[in-house]
């Protein structure tokens, strides 16, 4: 019979067993007592030295956790070294007598890694060859820039390092800008009103459609006979009555109403684009000269 590898002798449940049981991987290290002794030594170069040792013992954990974000946009090399970077902060951060160290490390550098992605790539789709300018530029901006004191490298210098054209370069440097959006939702940074950047926004002027209107009338008033050019102007400009208009004029109120329909759809057609009376548009019954119509004033 198989022996349970998850109970001591006393068979009462053994965690470290269980643990060690169930890992699938070959990169977690036993490093109880190198974590013991880091947590004794004061700073120095004593610490700094088993530190580093933890670091290279663990570092095969972090670079399996970094694959596991492959194939996103990102180069290997720089997932590694994030993840490398979340290693350092897990060694920094753990306290050994709050378990094992595996446990606190691998959602430390996952986190890590994230955050990477949320922060640094891109929140759009861009062309593969943008992205690769601004990592070949961010890497040599990181290579130049290794040494205390030195100066910021401008786009002549990357270039002279990449081999990059001057164009290129300069996609890149733009490109390094470009990495995330910004929700219209969130506020300023200086804002303490509680406004957000959509009130910032403009809205379209409810008056512009009013103005197109206006111009495409243009044409078809002018075109109108004299006496219903004075009459719309009656109607919608000093916004008076029919009644009133029809007594200024001498005609009857009905006759007044038919003109007004008549005029306006005739500017209409003309607005349109369409020939006054034909066919193709809603008005079928043709337009015959109003004036012929018109009683004398």
């Amino acid at each position: 019979m198989p022996t349970d590898m998850s109970t001591s002798p006393s068979g009462r449940y053994d965690t470290a067993s269980a643990a060690s049981w169930r890992r699938n991987h070959d990169d977690a290290p036993d490093t109880t007592i190198l974590f013991a002794r880091l947590a004794r030594l004061p700073e120095g170069p004593e610490r700094d030295a088993v530190r580093d040792e933890l670091v290279t013992a663990w570092l095969p954990m972090a670079h399996r956790i970094a694959g596991r974000f492959r194939d996103r946009g990102e180069s290997a090399e720089d997932l590694r070294q994030v993840a490398a970077l979340g290693l350092v902060k897990a060694i920094d951060r753990f306290d050994p007598a709050r378990g094992a160290f595996e446990s606190y490390a691998v959602p430390t550098i996952t986190g890590e890694v994230k955050r990477h992605f949320r922060d640094r790539m891109w929140a759009l789709r861009v062309p593969r060859r943008i992205q690769e300018l601004r990592n070949r530029v961010r890497v040599a901006r990181r290579e130049l820039t290794q040494h205390p004191g030195t100066p910021e490298p401008d786009a002549a210098d990357i270039a002279a390092h990449t081999g990059l054209s001057p164009a290129e370069v300069t996609a890149g440097l733009e490109a390094l800008e470009c990495f995330s959006t910004l929700s219209l939702d969130a506020e300023p940074a200086t804002g303490d009103d509680g406004w957000s950047l959509a009130d910032t926004l403009g809205a379209t002027d409810a008056s512009y459609d009013v103005v197109v209107d206006r111009e495409a009338a243009k044409d078809g008033l002018r075109r109108l006979p004299e006496r219903e050019r004075a009459i719309l102007y009656m109607r919608f400009f000093e916004d008076m009555t029919q009644s009133r208009i029809a007594d200024r004029l001498g005609i009857s109120q009905m006759h007044v109403s038919r003109l007004i329909t008549r005029s306006c759809a005739r500017v209409r057609e003309e607005a349109l684009g369409r020939r006054p009376g034909s066919r193709d548009g809603p008005h079928r019954r043709g337009t015959r000269d109003i004036t012929s119509s018109t009683a004398p004033a």
